[in-house]
């Protein structure tokens, strides 16, 4: 497998192979993003397409390049969700049986939808690598064509016709911010990117807690593993022929932490009103993170995923709701006698803050026995507001104390 398998002409040839049976996707300018960010941003949105994902681009290009006896025997793939939705949904439009082996931690959202589409699941460990060796394994024992989801000139080459498409609606993009799992994607994008003239910049990001291909561009060691919201993208090692691609083409790799891929998934359902994973945040959080270095820049970002589990989006959203300080967890020390507790609401109704919920801990704390913890969760307009009511409380002799997150 040689990087000289992907070419620009590969690519505009899988955009003709798949052409009609995947969304052409829209571009559009986010004036709100642009104006937050100091940057021209335009968003791709690929989370509109059937199973929610860019990856149907890749799957269904390999798909029609298999001979009559693969198709009959078989597909089989490791994927963390959005590529084994592709394989399978287009691999039952075809005829062609589709085993996926997920790792047991993948969202029961992507394992529901990738059944409902047709393919047959087996969970298999606990991260990519070691269901990926379980597919392996199988693929020998039963016969079956593995169909990578990135490490693959052809899957490549299918994820590159995003970029086609983003510079057919946004002809003046200057640089592109992608995510980086396998780096399918980016060795796509960058493909088509650096054929344009002038070349366009081909910025690639990674969560902070899986930095593999970042390691492997900047020569680093840094640790790799841990829960992150961009499960996606949460790949211990990177492809040998898309990392190949990505050492020779791509400009830069950026890391974001948890925080801003929770805000830009926040900011993508707020302003943009559409729902992406942590993965396909990945490219405005990078922005977020970093906004001297974007600044005045024409940006295309791929909103490559959506499939959030939704207890874990309403989780996102509360939590940003509470580093935004509308919503906070106020601990206030009081006396256990009559009426204390009527005093600090009657602070709270001064300041016109909300009240959700009120905590009393008397038993588990190292206050005296007279002593009384009180936790009271509370939704106010926003942090200045909040901070008048704190201000207050702690005036009229009150220890008050605010419960942060991450």
């Amino acid at each position: 497998m040689t990087e000289a398998k992907l070419t620009l002409a590969n690519i505009k040839a899988a955009a003709q192979r798949i052409d009609g049976a995947i969304v052409r996707t829209p571009t559009l300018h986010s004036q709100t993003l642009s104006s937050i960010t100091g940057a021209q941003i335009w968003l791709k949105f690929e989370n509109q397409q059937f199973t929610a994902a860019y990856k149907e681009r890749g799957a269904l290009n390999a798909l029609l390049q298999l001979t009559d006896e693969q198709r009959q025997r078989g597909v089989i793939a490791a994927s963390a969700g959005n590529h084994s939705q592709g394989l399978s949904y287009h691999g039952t439009r075809l005829g062609v049986p589709v085993t996926i082996v997920m790792p047991r931690t993948t969202p029961t959202v992507k394992v529901m939808q990738t059944e409902s589409v047709g393919g047959k699941v087996l969970l298999e460990g606990e991260t990519f690598d070691e269901a990926y060796a379980h597919a392996r394994t199988l693929e020998k024992e039963l016969g079956l064509t593995f169909v990578h989801p990135f490490d693959d000139p052809h899957v490549a080459a299918g994820a590159g016709t995003v970029a086609l498409e983003m510079f057919e609606d946004a002809p003046d993009v200057d640089c592109i911010v992608v995510p980086i799992g396998g780096g399918g994607l980016i060795s796509g994008m960058s493909t088509v990117a650096k054929d344009r003239q002038p070349p366009v910049e081909v910025i690639g990001v990674e969560a902070k807690l899986f930095p593999s291909s970042y390691n492997a561009f900047k020569h680093e060691d840094l640790p790799s593993g841990g829960d992150t919201l961009a499960e996606g993208i949460a790949v211990k090692e990177p492809g040998t022929f898309t990392q190949s691609v990505i050492d020779r083409l791509v400009d830069d790799i950026v890391l974001v932490d948890e925080p801003h891929l929770e805000k830009a998934v926040s900011m993508l359902l707020q302003i943009e009103k559409t729902v992406v994973e942590g993965a396909g945040s990945a490219g405005l959080a990078a922005i977020l993170s970093n906004p001297e270095r974007f600044a005045g820049k024409k940006i295309g970002l791929v909103l490559c995923g959506g499939n959030i589990d939704t207890r874990l989006l309403a989780n996102v959203l509360l939590r940003d709701l509470a580093r935004s300080g509308r919503l906070a967890r106020l601990q206030i020390t009081l006396q256990d006698r009559p009426g204390a507790l009527f005093k600090v609401m009657r602070e709270f109704d001064a300041h016109n803050v909300n009240i959700i919920e009120i905590y009393h801990q008397r038993i588990f704390t190292n206050l005296p026995a007279k002593g009384l913890v009180t936790d009271i969760e509370c939704e106010a307009r926003d942090r200045q507001q909040l901070e008048a009511l704190v201000q207050a409380l702690t005036q009229k002799g009150y220890k008050v104390s605010q419960v942060e997150l991450n």
